[in-house]
Protein backbone atom coordinates (compact mmCIF):
# COMPACT_ATOMS: atom_id res chain seq x y z
CA UNK A 1 0.00 0.00 0.00
CA UNK A 2 1.29 3.46 -0.89
CA UNK A 3 1.43 5.66 2.21
CA UNK A 4 2.82 8.96 0.90
CA UNK A 5 4.99 10.67 -1.69
CA UNK A 6 8.56 10.46 -0.42
CA UNK A 7 10.75 11.71 -3.29
CA UNK A 8 10.55 14.12 -6.19
CA UNK A 9 13.25 15.37 -8.54
CA UNK A 10 14.36 18.85 -9.51
CA UNK A 11 16.95 19.03 -12.26
CA UNK A 12 19.81 21.45 -11.73
CA UNK A 13 22.97 22.54 -13.50
CA UNK A 14 25.19 22.51 -10.40
CA UNK A 15 24.26 20.38 -7.39
CA UNK A 16 26.29 22.41 -4.88
CA UNK A 17 24.77 25.71 -6.01
CA UNK A 18 21.26 24.21 -6.08
CA UNK A 19 21.65 22.72 -2.59
CA UNK A 20 22.92 26.05 -1.27
CA UNK A 21 19.96 27.90 -2.81
CA UNK A 22 17.37 25.53 -1.35
CA UNK A 23 19.07 25.47 2.07
CA UNK A 24 20.44 28.99 2.50
CA UNK A 25 17.76 30.96 0.63
CA UNK A 26 14.57 28.90 0.92
CA UNK A 27 15.24 27.36 4.34
CA UNK A 28 15.28 23.68 3.39
CA UNK A 29 17.52 21.15 5.15
CA UNK A 30 20.33 19.24 3.43
CA UNK A 31 19.61 15.52 3.78
CA UNK A 32 21.83 13.30 1.63
CA UNK A 33 24.97 13.96 -0.40
CA UNK A 34 26.58 10.75 -1.60
CA UNK A 35 28.91 10.05 -4.52
CA UNK A 36 27.59 7.08 -6.47
CA UNK A 37 30.18 6.31 -9.13
CA UNK A 38 32.07 8.57 -11.44
CA UNK A 39 30.41 11.99 -11.86
CA UNK A 40 27.15 10.91 -10.18
CA UNK A 41 25.93 12.27 -6.86
CA UNK A 42 22.70 11.70 -5.00
CA UNK A 43 21.86 15.03 -3.34
CA UNK A 44 18.60 15.63 -1.48
CA UNK A 45 17.00 18.38 0.57
CA UNK A 46 13.69 18.57 2.39
CA UNK A 47 11.54 21.09 4.19
CA UNK A 48 12.34 21.03 7.93
CA UNK A 49 8.69 20.31 8.79
CA UNK A 50 8.38 17.54 6.18
CA UNK A 51 11.45 15.29 6.29
CA UNK A 52 9.42 12.47 4.75
CA UNK A 53 9.47 14.26 1.35
CA UNK A 54 12.96 14.59 -0.09
CA UNK A 55 13.75 16.61 -3.19
CA UNK A 56 16.52 15.14 -5.30
CA UNK A 57 18.70 17.80 -6.90
CA UNK A 58 19.86 15.95 -9.99
CA UNK A 59 22.11 16.96 -12.85
CA UNK A 60 20.71 15.95 -16.24
CA UNK A 61 22.34 12.62 -17.03
CA UNK A 62 21.75 8.92 -16.39
CA UNK A 63 19.17 7.44 -16.30
CA UNK A 64 18.32 9.93 -19.09
CA UNK A 65 19.98 9.20 -22.40
CA UNK A 66 22.34 11.83 -23.85
CA UNK A 67 19.65 13.43 -26.04
CA UNK A 68 17.16 13.75 -23.18
CA UNK A 69 19.82 15.08 -20.79
CA UNK A 70 20.85 17.69 -23.35
CA UNK A 71 17.20 18.73 -23.79
CA UNK A 72 16.74 19.16 -20.00
CA UNK A 73 19.99 21.18 -19.77
CA UNK A 74 18.82 23.48 -22.57
CA UNK A 75 15.42 23.95 -20.91
CA UNK A 76 17.09 24.83 -17.60
CA UNK A 77 19.40 27.30 -19.31
CA UNK A 78 16.38 28.97 -20.96
CA UNK A 79 14.46 29.04 -17.66
CA UNK A 80 11.65 26.90 -19.02
CA UNK A 81 11.55 24.05 -16.50
CA UNK A 82 8.74 23.74 -14.01
CA UNK A 83 9.54 22.81 -10.47
CA UNK A 84 7.53 22.76 -7.28
CA UNK A 85 4.48 24.30 -5.72
CA UNK A 86 5.37 25.66 -2.28
CA UNK A 87 2.74 26.60 0.28
CA UNK A 88 3.39 29.81 2.20
CA UNK A 89 1.59 31.45 5.13
CA UNK A 90 1.81 34.97 3.71
CA UNK A 91 2.74 35.30 0.04
CA UNK A 92 3.36 39.04 0.14
CA UNK A 93 5.63 38.77 3.20
CA UNK A 94 7.50 35.85 1.60
CA UNK A 95 7.86 37.96 -1.55
CA UNK A 96 9.49 40.73 0.48
CA UNK A 97 11.80 38.31 2.34
CA UNK A 98 12.95 36.44 -0.77
CA UNK A 99 13.31 39.62 -2.81
CA UNK A 100 15.67 40.94 -0.11
CA UNK A 101 17.73 37.76 -0.58
CA UNK A 102 18.01 38.44 -4.32
CA UNK A 103 15.54 35.81 -5.52
CA UNK A 104 14.25 36.38 -9.05
CA UNK A 105 10.48 36.73 -9.22
CA UNK A 106 8.76 35.95 -12.51
CA UNK A 107 5.42 37.06 -11.05
CA UNK A 108 4.77 39.23 -8.03
CA UNK A 109 2.03 38.12 -5.61
CA UNK A 110 -1.33 38.08 -7.37
CA UNK A 111 -4.84 37.19 -6.28
CA UNK A 112 -6.16 33.94 -7.75
CA UNK A 113 -9.37 32.01 -7.07
CA UNK A 114 -7.37 29.57 -4.93
CA UNK A 115 -5.29 32.15 -3.04
CA UNK A 116 -2.35 34.49 -3.51
CA UNK A 117 0.33 33.25 -5.90
CA UNK A 118 3.84 34.36 -6.84
CA UNK A 119 6.38 32.65 -9.08
CA UNK A 120 10.10 32.56 -8.48
CA UNK A 121 13.04 31.11 -10.39
CA UNK A 122 15.63 29.01 -8.61
CA UNK A 123 19.31 29.34 -9.48
CA UNK A 124 19.08 26.51 -12.03
CA UNK A 125 16.23 28.03 -14.06
CA UNK A 126 13.32 26.09 -12.53
CA UNK A 127 10.23 28.07 -11.72
CA UNK A 128 8.64 27.54 -8.31
CA UNK A 129 5.12 28.60 -7.47
CA UNK A 130 4.50 30.11 -4.03
CA UNK A 131 0.87 29.81 -2.95
CA UNK A 132 -0.91 31.23 0.05
CA UNK A 133 -4.06 29.12 -0.24
CA UNK A 134 -7.58 30.15 0.61
CA UNK A 135 -10.72 28.10 0.66
CA UNK A 136 -12.06 27.84 -2.87
CA UNK A 137 -15.55 29.23 -3.44
CA UNK A 138 -17.22 28.03 -6.62
CA UNK A 139 -19.30 30.50 -8.60
CA UNK A 140 -21.23 27.59 -10.10
CA UNK A 141 -23.61 27.56 -7.15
Amino acid sequence: MITNVSLTTIYCLDQDEARDFYVDVLGFVARVDVAMGEDYRWVTVSHPDHPELEITLMKPGPPLDAEAADFVRRQLEKGQMGGLGLRVDDCRKTYEELSAKGVTFLQEPSERPYGVEAIIRDNSGNWLVLVEPKEYQSDAG
